[in-house]
């Protein structure tokens, strides 16, 4: 046994979070799961929760099940999401849409409200991910706003410096993702938050590769807007509905433009004019996805459980140990680490990049070595503390090595 195995072997020892690995469904012909970032594994739990609302909830209630409690899901679990994962507290955050439509909802709104002031400048990052990028440069199209560009480096991120750049008498909304979707590089989303409010602009969070494997302090950050997935580190599922938080501050100010039935202030009256929800059920549009909910409530029970604490303890711990190995492993073998080595500065993943490994990560795919790959030349290792074993990270990065 070599040094970094029995690194391995004492760190799954002494791990607390080991025992939630059994929580989750075995993967059949799967050496190491390292693309939880990009879509958690499913749990036991979500299986048997599905069936159950299949068989009982819509199968014995059918359009009861919406009196009896599926027209409140998406604040309800917009609340528990708030108090598990983003240090929201209740009436400000729902459940619904994807991540693109509420992001789409929220930047509209901010802009639209700021535009009656006479701020007309949104600031994003030129590595940001790109339906941030794509929705914002549609809504300047709508709005005629003018995008302010800071240009990332894509192994780091934004910093507050550069924020403080760019912001502005004419800046309406500042829109950054809090752990870069590439590097995996960890905002100072206080800093750049308190920055852009003193230039008097709106800041919206992107919280995708952070919910759920970082704490998040929304309220306490004064954040305006936020938005986020659950298919990552919620375990969601595939396309499970994403959140979206309004700061109470806003509530009756900022008006999100897809006006839908569900977010009319009584859904059921069926009235003439749209009249905006006084909460932020404003946020609504169509129908909630209520079966797409099930899944992810298993995965907030999980987390929960495990406490966001400890799930960050072990995320830093798996980054650590991925670093180290790569340096023994990978570096030898011309890869560079792309994200950083700072534990305060880093989220849940970590990036390494080499010409080829495009065909690389194919030939681990059929190898059972599920990382993932972001062009141009970037493999991405997603470490998920609850379902991810330091043997297994091992395991990936040994056969990524064979690999080179």
């Amino acid at each position: 046994m070599d040094d970094l195995d029995a690194e391995a072997k004492r760190l799954d020892a002494e791990d607390p979070l080991a025992a939630y690995r059994d929580r989750f469904l075995p993967a059949d012909g799967v050496v190491a799961y390292l693309d939880g970032n990009s879509l958690g594994r499913p749990l036991r739990a979500a299986a048997d929760r599905v069936a159950r609302f299949v068989h009982d909830d819509w199968g014995t209630r059918l359009i009861r099940g919406w009196d009896e409690g599926w027209i409140d899901l998406p604040q309800q679990l917009g609340d528990r999401i708030g108090r598990i994962a983003l240090g929201a507290a209740p009436g400000q955050v729902v459940v619904a849409d994807s991540t693109t439509v509420l992001l789409y909802k929220l930047a509209r709104a901010a802009v639209d409200h700021a535009l009656a002031a006479g701020r007309d400048e949104i600031v994003v990052d030129t590595d940001n991910f790109p339906t941030d990028r794509y929705v914002l440069e549609g809504i300047a199209a709508e709005r005629g706003a003018v995008l302010r560009w800071i240009t990332s480096d894509p192994a780091s991120g934004v910093t507050p410096e550069q924020v403080a750049a760019v912001v502005g008498p004419r800046t309406a909304l500042v829109l950054l993702s809090h752990v870069a979707y590439r590097s995996g590089f960890l905002a100072d989303a206080p800093a750049i938050t308190r920055i852009a409010h003193d230039a008097g602009a709106l800041v919206c969070w992107d919280l995708s590769h952070s919910v759920g494997s970082v704490p998040l302090e929304l309220d306490a950050w004064g954040a305006d807007l936020a938005v986020g997935c659950s298919y990552k580190y919620l375990n969601g599922g595939p396309g499970s509905p994403a959140f979206g938080y309004l700061a109470t501050r806003h509530l009756g100010v900022l008006a999100q433009p897809v006006q839908g039935w569900f977010g009319h202030r009584v859904p059921f009256e069926m009235g003439p004019g749209h009249e905006p929800a006084p909460d932020v059920r404003a946020l609504l549009s169509g129908t909630p996805p209520v079966f797409a909910t099930v899944p992810l409530q298993a995965g907030l029970d999980l987390l929960e459980e495990a406490g966001i604490a400890a799930v960050r303890a072990k995320s830093v711990a798996l980054t650590g140990f991925a670093l180290r190995i790569a340096d023994a492993l990978l570096v030898p073998h011309g890869v560079e680490v792309a994200t950083p080595r700072d534990p305060d500065r880093r989220g849940g993943h970590v990036t390494l990049q080499r010409a080829g490994f495009a065909e690389v990560t194919a030939r681990l795919w059929a190898r059972g070595v599920i990382p993932d790959f972001r062009a141009p030349d970037g493999i991405r290792i997603g470490l998920a503390p609850l379902s991810t074993s330091f043997a297994e990270l091992l395991a990936g990065l040994r056969a990524l090595a064979g690999e080179l």
